[in-house]
């Protein structure tokens, strides 16, 4: 992925939409489309979306608008098996570490384009047909999913306890609370290592 550029350097450029749904580049002085916003994110060019109005920042759903007019053209880079998982978490106990783990295995998956895009030469070169990206896919939606398994003990079906208790838990709120965060922070280094293992033993089966 390209670096980030931006208009001066010192910040992301200002898109600002109207009430006609039209987006306005404080940069160039000039209309845009979400094609072109799109480009931007491809080269690497930051910028944030405001309502022109009420000066509200809506990149969040201009960027997920893109999306949608992407995978409307037939990009389809969203599996509908990803889809259904991911909606399924909203409203979720487990909604809040979606984001983070999402963001971590995208940051991932963008350090190891240059190898990525190597396997796709070596396929179309007739030497690996896809057997790695495959395989790195498959290892990706095992770690999600294994993700959620992990966390699964926090959804107990257990009463709650008697008084100040926490929700499906028998121990205390503060007690319950401080046990979650500490089992929380071993999981996710446990994830962590588990990233680390996979990336080493792809490096190894390339040279």
């Amino acid at each position: 992925m390209a670096a980030k550029r931006t208009a001066d350097d010192n910040g992301p450029i200002t898109i600002k939409k109207y009430a006609n749904r039209r987006l306005y580049n404080t940069a160039t002085s000039s209309y845009v489309t979400l094609d072109h916003l799109c480009q931007m994110v491809q080269e690497g060019v930051d910028f944030v979306v405001y309502d022109a109005k009420t000066s509200e920042d809506i990149t969040r759903s201009v960027l997920t608008q893109i999306i949608v007019e992407e995978e409307a053209k037939g990009q389809n880079l969203l599996p509908i098996k990803f889809l259904r998982q991911l909606i399924g978490f909203y409203g979720d106990s487990m909604q809040w570490m979606v984001p983070s783990y999402l963001d971590h295995m995208m940051e991932g998956f963008t350090t190891n384009q240059d190898r990525m895009r190597k396997s796709m030469e070596d396929a179309f070169g007739g030497m690996f047909p896809f057997n790695n990206l495959e395989e790195m896919s498959k290892k990706n939606m095992a770690l999600f999913e294994n993700a959620v398994k992990v966390f699964s003990p926090f959804q107990t079906d257990a009463k709650p306890g008697p008084g100040t208790g926490a929700p499906n838990s028998g121990l205390p709120a503060a007690e319950s609370s401080t046990d979650s965060l500490d089992t929380l922070k071993k999981q996710v280094d446990l994830l962590q290592k588990q990233l680390d293992t996979i990336s080493k033993v792809d490096r190894k089966r390339e040279s």
